[in-house]
């Protein structure tokens, strides 16, 4: 009986022990810049793991319940993510530095090339490692959902058909509304990218894909610029927002071989369960029709078998490149 006792004794005092130590408390502190010590306001602080977090005030303060071991993730946009394990303390401070390699990205604006940091404008960029992957049939493809609020479509699928793109809506209701295009800093010219209205002796004007001319393993990166620089840059044509896409182009002096593969297959997803030849024969007898020498050729062939078949294809590049800048 005193046997027992002792171990019941010592189950609580484990309990007991177990419930302090994961005793939740209110973790406070200060987020701070550590180029000018200036508090950081809307940064999100985080329990990993969870969905218990919070949001720095204008001051930069914060306050989270959290226990000890857990761990608080720090995020801000343009600063280096920050990480603290939660001891006996309950205020913890933190000073965030920024993320150059963020800051420092270059994108294209229409009149050169600034980074991100210096943009002015609203300006999105999408580079070759970001490209969506794998048969791509043209340019626009690479990025669509890439790009936040641009509205990316195919008027059809046949082969360079015309592309709806959207940046800031739909502004007119018979005009085009599509942005304008420019490869290595040529605009392109205004041809229809949408269909248009009959032509007489022709019928319907066809819609025109503009960039169907470019090989999608040919582009490095696509800016968009979504606000009223475009317009201060390229003008009216300008006014539905600017696609611009820059090619590859040597790097290195000594040259460079870059090679690409896609294989796909496609096959029907399902098929009809249709008569061979003798059920339709026994079908059409059942009926009271007579097989005559049409009905009843002496063949059986599954025409879905024939035309639904299992089809491969596959895309090849090769490029070359090299850098003549003397500098």
């Amino acid at each position: 009986m005193i046997q027992k006792f002792k171990k019941l004794l010592l189950l609580i005092c484990v309990f007991s022990a177990h419930t302090l130590y994961a005793q939740t408390t209110t973790i406070s502190g200060t987020v701070t810049d550590s180029s000018d010590g200036m508090s950081l306001p809307g940064v999100n602080v985080l329990e990993k793991g969870t969905m218990n977090g919070a949001v720095t005030d204008f001051d930069g303060n914060y306050a989270i319940n959290a226990s000890q071991g857990d761990v608080l993730v720090f995020s801000y946009l343009g600063y280096k993510t920050e990480v603290r394990t939660v001891g006996s303390e309950t205020v913890i401070n933190v000073t965030m530095t920024e993320d150059s390699t963020q800051l420092e990205e270059i994108v294209v604006i229409g009149y050169g090339t600034t980074t991100v940091k210096d943009a002015t404008g609203s300006v999105a960029s999408v580079r070759a490692e970001d490209f969506n992957k794998g048969v791509i049939a043209s340019p626009e493809q690479l990025i669509q959902g890439k790009t936040a609020g641009v509205q990316i479509s195919s008027t059809s699928g046949a082969p360079g058909a015309g592309v709806n793109i959207r940046i800031r809506g739909t502004n007119s209701v018979r005009s085009n509304n599509n942005p304008l295009f420019v490869v290595d800093g040529i605009p392109l010219s205004g041809q229809a990218t949408t269909s248009g209205g009959n032509v007489i002796g022709l019928g319907s004007n066809p819609a025109k894909n503009p960039l169907s001319f470019l090989n999608p393993n040919d582009i490095e990166s696509i800016s968009i610029l979504k606000d009223a620089s475009a317009t201060a840059i390229y003008g009216t044509r300008g006014s539905n927002g600017v696609v611009i896409v820059t090619t590859k182009s040597g790097r290195s002096k000594k040259g460079e071989f870059n090679y690409q593969a896609n294989i796909s297959s496609s096959e029907a997803r399902s098929t009809y369960n249709l008569l061979n030849a003798d059920q339709f024969l026994a079908a059409r007898t059942s009926v009271g029709l007579t097989n005559d020498a049409v009905s009843n050729a002496g063949s059986s062939t599954d025409w879905q078998d024939v035309i639904f078949r299992r089809s491969t294809s596959h895309n090849q590049n090769l490029s070359y490149s090299k850098s003549h800048d003397s500098g």
